[in-house]
C-alpha cells in the first residue's frame, strides 16, 4: 500500500492494525531558534492546559487521524459542493462533543458552523472564530497531493521523507510535518479547541463563560458573505470577545497575541497595447509595449525603501501609542535568521525591523503576466499585461477610499482608466490604456488597545498556559475583525497557532506537530478563563 493511502486508511478505520507498524526513525529537528526549544518544554501553570496536555499524551493517533480526515476534504472556497461536505463534517466533530452546531449561509455563500456551549451564571460570552476554507492549490506545485495529507519526518525543503502514522501508543515525534492544504491555514485550531474540549470534558473542567463558535467558509476568498451573515444573526453571534484564532505563532515560537490586523481591498490592473502581439523585432521600436507601461506604472506605486507614493495614501493611520511601541521593542529580533531561511541578501527599509514594518500599511504586488516567458517565450510586443494588486489599510485607512486613491494615481500616470473592457474606439482615442477592477469582499483593519482589562486578562491566561507571549500591535495577516467588530459591537483579538514556516497560502503548506500539541493547550486554557 503506498503510504499517503496508508495515512488515508488509517484517517477511515482507527482501529486498524493492517497498516502503520513501522515509522521512521524519529529525527528530532534542532529547533530554528534557543527559545523555539524553551517553548517545547516549558510545562503549563494553567490547569485546564496541563490536564488538556496529559489527555493529549493518550490520544495522540486519534486527534491526528481526525485531523487527517478534515484536511482530506478539497476546501477552496469557489467550490461549493465540497464546502459543504467540509462544514456538515465539522458541525458532526462538534455534535459529538455535545456542542449544539447548525449551518448558516447566505444565498450564493457558503455555510457559516455555529455552535454554542451555555454556562449556568455565566456573565460573559466568547466567541472563537476560524476559517474552514483554504487558498486555491495547484496540484503540479505539490510535492504530494494536498488533499492527500502526508506525514513527513522533517520539512520538506530540509529532504523530509514520508512517514507513517506511528503505531498505537507511540508518541509522535514533535517535529514532524503534516503537508495538506489548510493544514496550518486554519484547519488546525478547529482541531485544536474540539480536541481541547474533549480534554476538559474528560477532565471535568467546565468554562467561566458562555462559548459560542464560528467557524466561516469563506475567509480566504474574502469573506464576501461575513457581514450579511452577521448583521442578519446579531443574536446568536453576539458576544462580548472575539478570538480569531489563524494565523503563525513567531517566529522564535513563542506565541503571539495579535492586537490589530490589516484590512485588504483587491485590484486588477491591465494595461493595453495593440489589438493583437506583434513582431517584436519589426514593431519594437515602434507599438507601445504594455508589459513595460505596466512596470513602469508599479514601479510609480512605491519608493525603495517600500514608502507608498500614492498621495494621500497614509492619512487617517492610527499612530501606535507609547504601550504598543513599548511592546515592539520587546518582539525578539529574527530578522537575521529569518533572511538565512529566506535567502534574502537585503530587506526592504533596513535597518528597520520586520516588527516595526509590519505594523505599517502594505501594497504588495500579487503577481504579473504579459504574454509568455521563459522557454514559451516569443519575439513579440505583447497585447496586454496584468498585475494583480493587494492592498492591506490599517487602523483609521478606509478601503473605500484607498479604491480611489488608487485609480486616481494611475490617472495621473497618463492613463484613461476604464472599468470595463475598452472599446477598440477607446483604445484608438487615448495613448495609454488601463482597466483597473476593485474586487468585491474588501474591509477596513482594526486594532484593539492593549491595556483594556480583557486585554490584559487574556495576556495573563495565555502566558499561564504557553509561557511569555509576543505582543504585536499590528501584523500582516488581513482579516475580516473590523467588519466583525462593527457589526457586532464586539471587542476581538487574534490568537495564532501554526508555525511560522508552515508555507501558508502556498504549495507544501504543513503544521508541525508541536503546534498543533500547543494549540489543543492554549484551547483549553482559553476554553476556562
Amino acid at each position: 500500500m503506498h503510504r499517503n493511502e496508508a495515512i488515508m486508511k488509517a484517517a477511515r478505520t482507527a482501529d486498524s492494525d493492517e497498516i502503520l507498524h513501522s515509522m521512521k526513525p524519529c529525527i528530532l529537528l534542532l529547533s530554528v531558534f534557543a527559545a523555539g526549544l524553551a517553548a517545547q518544554t516549558f510545562t503549563p501553570a494553567n490547569a485546564a492546559a496541563l490536564a488538556a496536555r496529559q489527555w493529549r499524551e493518550q490520544h495522540e493517533r486519534a486527534i491526528v487521524e481526525e485531523f487527517v480526515s478534515l484536511l482530506a476534504i478539497p476546501n477552496v472556497a469557489a467550490d461549493r459542493a465540497n464546502m459543504q461536505r467540509n462544514a456538515e463534517t465539522i458541525a458532526k466533530m462538534m455534535e459529538k462533543r455535545g456542542i449544539a452546531a447548525k449551518l448558516i449561509a447566505e444565498p450564493g455563500g457558503n455555510p457559516m458552523v455555529f455552535g454554542e456551549v451555555k454556562t449556568p451564571g455565566a456573565t460573559r460570552t466568547i466567541v472563537f472564530y476560524a476559517h474552514y476554507d483554504g487558498q486555491p492549490v495547484d496540484p503540479k506545485d505539490w510535492a504530494t497531493a494536498p488533499f492527500t495529507p502526508t506525514l513527513r519526518d522533517k520539512p520538506l525543503e530540509r529532504d523530509g521523507q514520508v512517514s507513517q502514522l506511528p503505531s498505537p501508543g507511540t508518541p509522535f515525534n514533535p517535529e514532524w510535518r503534516l503537508y495538506a492544504r489548510s493544514a496550518g491555514d486554519d484547519k488546525l485550531p478547529i482541531v485544536a479547541i474540539l480536541s481541547a474540549m474533549d480534554a476538559l470534558r474528560e477532565a471535568g473542567w467546565k468554562s467561566k463563560s458562555n462559548i459560542k463558535f464560528a467557524f466561516e467558509g469563506e475567509e480566504e476568498a474574502g469573506s464576501a458573505n461575513l457581514e450579511r451573515t452577521l448583521a442578519a444573526n446579531k443574536d446568536l453571534f453576539g458576544g462580548d470577545l472575539w478570538l480569531i484564532c489563524d494565523g503563525p505563532t513567531h517566529p522564535s515560537r513563542r506565541q503571539q497575541i495579535v492586537f490589530g490586523v490589516p484590512g485588504a481591498v483587491q485590484f486588477d490592473v491591465t494595461v493595453y497595447g495593440p489589438r493583437n502581439e506583434l513582431h517584436g523585432g519589426h514593431y519594437g521600436n515602434w507599438a507601445p509595449n504594455p508589459a513595460l507601461m505596466l512596470a513602469r506604472l508599479l514601479a510609480s506605486m512605491k519608493d525603495d525603501d517600500g514608502k507608498v507614493q500614492i498621495e494621500h495614501f497614509y492619512d487617517g493611520l492610527i499612530p501606535l501609542n507609547d504601550l504598543e511601541r513599548r511592546a515592539l521593542e520587546d518582539v525578539p529580533d529574527v530578522d537575521a535568521e529569518l533572511m538565512r531561511d529566506f535567502w534574502l541578501g537585503s530587506t526592504v527599509a533596513s535597518p528597520k525591523r520586520l516588527a516595526e514594518l509590519i505594523t505599517l500599511p502594505v501594497l504588495n504586488i500579487r503577481g504579473i503576466s504579459s504574454a509568455r516567458a521563459g522557454a514559451q517565450a516569443a519575439a513579440v510586443v505583447p497585447a496586454t499585461a496584468l498585475a494583480s494588486i493587494t492592498v492591506n489599510p490599517m487602523a483609521g485607512m478606509d478601503q473605500r477610499r484607498i479604491a480611489d486613491l488608487l485609480i486616481e494615481h494611475v490617472r495621473k500616470q497618463g492613463f484613461f482608466v476604464t472599468r470595463d473592457e475598452p472599446a477598440p474606439e477607446v483604445r484608438m482615442a487615448h495613448a495609454k490604456v488601463a482597466r483597473v477592477v476593485v474586487r468585491p469582499g474588501g474591509y477596513n483593519g482594526a486594532r484593539t488597545a492593549m491595556d483594556l482589562p480583557i486585554s490584559q486578562e487574556l495576556i495573563r491566561v495565555i502566558e499561564s498556559a504557553r509561557g511569555p507571549v509576543v505582543k504585536l500591535p499590528n501584523w500582516g495577516g488581513a482579516m475580516p475583525l473590523e467588519m466583525i467588530e462593527r457589526t457586532l459591537g464586539t471587542r476581538g483579538l487574534v490568537i495564532p497557532t501554526a508555525n511560522h514556516d508552515d508555507n501558508q497560502h502556498s504549495a507544501n503548506e504543513n503544521v508541525r506537530i508541536q503546534n498543533l500539541w500547543d494549540a489543543i493547550e492554549l484551547m483549553a486554557a482559553l476554553l476556562t478563563m
